[in-house]
């Protein structure tokens, strides 16, 4: 049985008595109006992330610009390894030319794209570049699968986030990366030396 919740008619404390109060119960409808104004704002905030959503600017954080390939020398579904921000554990990256349009590529195509590599469930290496369903995965430990045509979102798998994507931007034939969205696993900083 629900809780009666007694709403008073009258704000007065020397009138109110038990007797002037109605009784109200909550009511399907009103748990339904709520939620569906959380589901509605919730959806609102996340629109960045769908295909098509304008590329994020990296704000506040002053990222080093290091050349990472040249555009001609790219290959459809050819994956490349690069370091970046640094040259350690944290910084595996992939560059991929995947054929295809995705969300935050660039070139003449728009289908030039960059991930960290560690999974964003527990940090482990995801795995290999699927071709045919331009995923990255399955990760080894738990088999979650990024999705690279809409910035590493989750496909299957344990993993809670997007894979971090690496900002790139072009200079003629040159690549550069120029920033992280996202937060690397095991940092609290992009920038932090390990």
């Amino acid at each position: 049985m629900k809780p009666i919740t007694k709403i008073p008619l009258t704000m007065k404390p020397e009138t109110h008595d038990e007797s002037t109060c109605l009784t109200r119960r909550s009511s399907r409808r009103d748990f339904l109006l709520t939620g569906s104004g959380a589901v509605a704002a919730t959806f609102l905030m996340s629109c960045s992330a769908l295909p098509g959503a304008e590329a994020q600017e990296v704000v506040g954080v002053r990222y080093e610009r290091k050349a990472i390939a040249r555009i001609s020398e790219l290959t459809n579904d050819t994956p490349l390894d690069f370091a970046y921000p640094f040259d350690d554990l944290y910084s595996q990256n992939l560059l991929i030319k995947l054929g295809m349009r995705a969300a935050g590529g660039v070139g003449p195509a728009q289908d030039i794209v960059a991930f960290n590599t560690l999974c964003t469930h527990m940090g482990w290496p995801v795995g290999k570049y699927n071709a045919e369903h331009k995923v990255l995965g399955a990760c080894p430990l738990h088999l979650t699968t990024f999705d690279l045509r809409r910035r590493g979102m989750v496909a299957a798998g344990h993993g809670t986030q997007n894979l971090p994507q690496i900002v790139l931007e072009v200079e003629g034939d040159e690549l550069y990366a120029i920033g992280i969205i996202g937060l690397v696993f095991g940092k609290t900083d992009n920038l932090m030396r390990t």
